[in-house]
């Protein structure tokens, strides 16, 4: 029989009625009759159970469940330590219990980790401990990055659509569009790729790998973005995510992030020595401040531009999103590379510091090549002299950032509608200043 003892005292007890459907309900699943007895059974009648081709059962005569119901529960865990019949359950409890078995004692080497103790690379500590958190501003940027979740599918494209199969945008518009979607859509991707292969495995702090984990996601979603603006306009995918194989000043660009991030990529790559933490400082000032914190402001600059003028604006709010994103980037990457020179300050000589200058003037000239092929002639209130003023600006911010003079004292940002956009003052990292302007929900305000 059913045993209702160990029923839950919380549930309230089933009637006889219950209990006899219940019975009948199990009894029917283990004997069901095969699907051609079934269609064979004719109509249901009201208030009857078809015959399904045998008789009614007996349910006084229904004391148990089939014996073979629960067999195989019944078999694994035997209490009297005897063979289940499964010969891979048998093997796999044999371990366990040899392991159990054991006595169990602390790791003599193993010390709970202090603050003092965690280091931005070269880290000898328990990298699985969160806590304590030694850096708040990387804790503190990868709450704010949380908080500033978004996805693609949720703008809307429609206006685009209708403008981009229209005669409404010159060739010079539709040139910056398609080469803004070509470039961005591999440069996340590398981005992307260097996160998870290289920088994750080398810096050895927890709350920044956490940081580091959210930011690959957004890179993913930043792909997700171009790739959605490019399906909804129906443009040509072979030709715009193939750019940085065939359209030169697109794979200028793209190869110089690679060259620049191709050593760290190495899985038998490691710090701890003067030239390979040299190497990892190298490879963090061209993602964070040229890659992410140059290569990406012309084409931003451009679409922004086209927004003023109530032209792309769906594309234009996706890059809206994604430059708030990638502020954030820059901000947490810059922070990281000072963080290594205060802790190493053996790596940041005079030689470092002069690379460091010219990997930052490389990218900004190669900008400047990628805004004349853009615009070779002036458009939506630009042109290729004033992105070049523009990019001397953005270069300037770069070097005071880690430490280094200005190049270009002169310069100003001749689109000063840019900076209110993206608001430069929430650019300061946090050797600056506290950062507390930071968008605190998923809506762009």
């Amino acid at each position: 029989m059913i045993d209702w003892s160990d029923y839950d005292r919380g549930h309230s007890r089933p009637s006889e009625d219950d209990r006899s459907e219940a019975r009948l309900s199990l009894n029917d699943a283990a004997v069901a009759p095969p699907l051609d007895d079934v269609r064979d059974a004719g109509p249901m009648q009201s208030g009857k159970s078809p015959s399904l081709g045998r008789p009614e059962p007996d349910l006084e005569q229904i004391t148990e469940l089939p014996a073979n119901r629960f067999s195989t529960q019944q078999n694994l865990f035997p209490r009297d330590g005897s063979a289940s019949g499964d010969p891979v359950l048998d093997r796999a409890r044999q371990a366990v219990d040899a392991r159990v078995s054991q006595d169990f004692t602390a790791d003599k080497e193993f010390d709970r980790v202090t603050v003092d103790q965690k280091r931005m690379i070269n880290c000898r500590a328990d990298l699985n401990q969160l806590v304590p958190i030694k850096y708040e501003w990387a804790w503190q940027k990868y709450n704010d990055a949380c908080a500033n979740h978004w996805m693609p599918q949720e703008i809307n494209m429609q206006a685009d659509v209708v403008l981009w199969n229209s005669d409404n945008l010159s060739e010079d518009e539709r040139l910056i569009v398609k080469r803004s979607l070509g470039f961005f859509s591999t440069a996340d991707s590398l981005v992307a790729n260097n996160l998870v292969l290289a920088v994750y495995r080398l810096i050895t702090n927890p709350e920044c790998r956490q940081y580091l984990l959210r930011q690959a996601f957004e890179e993913a979603i930043h792909t997700h973005a171009y790739q959605h603006a490019v399906q909804s306009m129906n443009m040509d995918e072979g030709e715009l995510f193939n750019m940085y194989h065939e359209v030169p000043s697109v794979a200028h660009k793209a190869e110089w992030a690679i060259n620049h991030t191709r050593e760290l990529s190495d899985p038998h790559f490691s710090t701890g020595t003067p030239e390979t933490d040299k190497a990892l400082l190298r490879n963090l000032i061209a993602f964070y401040c040229v890659l992410e914190g140059l290569f990406f402001y012309c084409g931003f600059a451009q679409i922004l531009s086209m927004n003023r003028r109530n032209k792309m604006t769906g594309t234009a709010e996706q890059f809206q999103y994604i430059l708030r994103d990638e502020s954030m980037h820059i901000n947490f990457g810059i922070d990281m590379i000072n963080q290594i020179k205060l802790e190493n300050p053996h790596v940041w000589d005079k030689d470092m510091q002069e690379i460091a200058m010219q990997m930052i003037l490389e990218g900004m000239l190669l900008e400047i090549e990628y805004a004349k092929d853009t615009m070779p002639r002036g458009v939506l209130g630009m042109n290729a002299r004033m992105m070049a003023e523009y990019l001397h600006f953005i270069t300037n911010r770069r070097l005071v950032q880690i430490g280094l003079a200005e190049r270009f004292p002169k310069a100003k940002n001749p689109f000063p509608w840019m900076s209110e956009t993206i608001d430069l003052r929430k650019e300061k990292n946090f050797f600056e200043t506290t950062v507390t302007e930071y968008q605190t929900g998923g809506a762009l305000r």
